[in-house]
């Protein structure tokens, strides 16, 4: 995969996007964003914090809340609306500690942000900090959550399935609470056995699968400590019933790899945070725009990057990753 770097950013660059955003009969165009970590914190109690909350609400106070800026996430949002793809995924980490003040706050953001039948939602490590009730947490989200046959029970809410034109977004789970200076996911064995069904099914009505999963599938990606525990099995499911494409947050820096699989080689990508200004290299805001178009013969796959310009409040095209 080639990367085709653009020119230094203009002004014009900020509000003229490249062709790629147009749209036609055959061909599909989505976003991919993550980890905006868009909730204040304000207000939160003492009393919410007795768990493994303190330590990443002391995290935040530290440096998080300086990384992660709300005019970034505004600026996204702008530039968004103005590519308009045709829908957006989020892959997880829309809040900071998981509390359920930051869920509410969060859908009130999602409902601004569009209609839940044009953004899917998987969570991340983040909302499962510690255990809190269904009903004050992932309720809030379900309309951006649930397949489009929705589960009888939030048990069998993932994998989730979400088919637009000829793209199916299968949204997985691997959010779990997990112990202090921890970050691991996991998805478990039912998850993986409804998945290998979805893929199978989606693959002989010949869609174009994309797989959503907050934690990168990929064991080179992260370290163990914030690692997919699972990464193998899921890797063998993908392997067996094939996959088109595959993308995570959790690393918060743009990645790149592949998974071989039955029918063909598959990307597996991954965006930093949404919201983040970047005071480390490698870090600043970015999200992709993706073109997925049908042919004869298959299928061709367009990613353009867009990152966030301090110098311009705008966020400009970083390149082209074609497939």
């Amino acid at each position: 995969m080639n990367i085709v770097k653009s020119a230094a950013p203009s002004r014009d660059d900020a509000k003229h996007p490249q062709a790629i955003t147009g749209h036609d009969a055959d061909s599909y165009l989505f976003a991919h964003i993550s980890d905006p970590h868009l909730s204040t914190l304000e207000g939160v109690r003492r009393r919410d914090l007795l768990n493994k909350r303190l330590l990443g609400y002391l995290s935040w106070k530290s440096h998080r809340r300086e990384e992660h800026r709300a005019d970034v996430l505004a600026a996204l949002v702008r530039d968004l609306r103005h590519c308009r793809p045709q829908h957006t995924v989020i892959t997880g980490d829309l809040t900071h500690l998981g509390l359920p003040a930051e869920f509410r706050e969060v859908a009130r953001w999602l409902s601004a942000l569009g209609p839940p039948e044009q953004f899917t939602v998987i969570p991340g490590n983040h909302e499962s900090y510690a255990r809190s009730p269904w009903e004050e947490t992932f309720a809030h989200w379900l309309p951006y959550l649930a397949a489009d046959t929705p589960a009888s029970s939030p048990d069998g809410l993932f994998p989730s399935l979400r088919i637009r034109d000829h793209i199916a977004f299968i949204g997985l789970s691997s959010a779990r609470p997990t112990a202090p200076l921890l970050a691991t996911g996991s998805l478990g064995k039912l998850q993986l056995q409804a998945l290998g069904r979805i893929l199978a099914e989606t693959g002989e009505r010949r869609l174009f699968r994309v797989l959503l999963i907050h934690h990168p599938p990929l064991a080179d990606t992260l370290g163990w400590r914030k690692r997919l525990t699972d990464s193998r099995a899921l890797r063998n499911t993908l392997e067996q019933h094939g996959v088109e494409l595959v993308l995570h947050g959790h690393a918060h820096r743009a990645t790149l790899g592949w998974i071989d699989t039955a029918a063909a080689r598959a990307p597996v990508i991954g965006v930093p945070s949404a919201s983040a200004i970047g005071h480390k290299p490698g870090r600043r805001a970015r999200y992709n725009l993706c073109r997925v178009n049908r042919t004869a013969s298959g299928w061709t796959l367009g990613i353009e990057a867009r990152t966030y310009a301090p110098e311009l409040d705008s966020f400009v095209t970083a390149g082209d990753v074609p497939v």
